[in-house]
């Protein structure tokens, strides 16, 4: 279950409030046993920038949109590259953004990446959407990663802080367009996932 303290004193750091801990050990583990489920429907895949080349996560997505990446650039689809639709984003999810989104939209988008050793993102803005008004809800599980904090123009000084397994981040209000990035992770650090890595789940309001 989320730990209720974590869901009333978000920490502000640079507007992106983050809550330590939201979900306790019991809760991730239920969360990844969904997950598997809908990646057996919506497979991982590698995903390639518009230059060609490979990204170093690996991605699906859940929801009425998925967020793709290929040579014809970045954009939402309704369809998984596989052809199939995506599945619905689990109830377990969505009680997450009802908790901290602070909005009455649902998400349209449930983003998975998943960070396998090595594993990074760089600094971006999560600006395809068309109500920037609803925040980017972000969850992690397993490893830790650094997550790097900047501004909406590119340059300057950015904050970094360690995401643990359990941790939600809200990229909302004077974060919503912020660049923001995963330096790297700590391969082996949480016992979450058998085999190691991140999954990270970011919910978006799409339309």
């Amino acid at each position: 279950m989320p730990d209720k303290k974590a869901m009333t004193a978000p920490l502000d750091i640079r507007g992106f409030q983050l809550f330590p801990g939201f979900l306790d050990r019991p809760a991730q583990d239920a969360l990844v046993a969904v997950l598997r489920g809908l990646l057996r429907v919506a497979p991982l895949y590698q995903p390639v920038t518009p230059r060609g080349q490979k990204m170093s996560v690996r991605m699906s997505a859940a929801g009425r949109f998925g967020w793709v990446t290929d040579r014809r650039g970045y954009r939402y689809e309704p369809h998984h590259p596989g052809g199939m639709d995506w599945p619905p984003i689990p109830e377990e999810v969505l009680a997450i953004w009802r908790a901290v989104s602070g909005v009455t939209r649902e998400p349209e988008c449930c983003l998975i990446n998943w960070y396998g050793e090595g594993a990074r993102m760089g600094l971006h803005q999560d600006k395809d959407e068309a109500d920037f008004s609803c925040p980017v809800v972000s969850v992690s599980l397993g490893d830790e990663g650094l997550f790097r904090m900047g501004h909406e123009e590119r340059g300057g000084r950015t904050e970094s802080v360690w995401l643990k397994s359990g941790d939600v981040v809200v990229m909302g209000g004077a974060a919503r367009l912020k660049h923001h990035g995963v330096d790297r992770i700590r391969f082996g650090s949480s016992t979450l996932l058998p085999q190691g890595g991140r999954i990270n789940l970011t919910l978006r309001v799409v339309t």
